[in-house]
């Protein structure tokens, strides 16, 4: 339910975004849980100086700042 939250979130404001889907790809599980995180969905936000914030949840105010809405 979230994770469709957060992705008509990221349309809604013309973020382009790619889903990877812990149930049918081994390595995003693998990536979810070396960041210390077994909670969907997660928004990793990289700047375009390379930083990267990440946003557990759907949570629009992060989402918002993270991405300088």
């Amino acid at each position: 339910m979230f994770c469709d939250r957060t992705e008509e979130f990221l349309r809604g404001k013309g973020v382009e975004y790619t889903v990877r889907n812990i149930a049918e790809d081994e390595g995003a599980m693998v990536e979810l849980e070396r960041m210390g995180t077994m909670t969907t969905p997660v928004a990793v936000i990289r700047s375009e100086g390379g930083q990267e914030e990440v946003v557990v949840g759907f949570d629009r105010a992060k989402l918002e700042r993270a991405l300088g809405l």
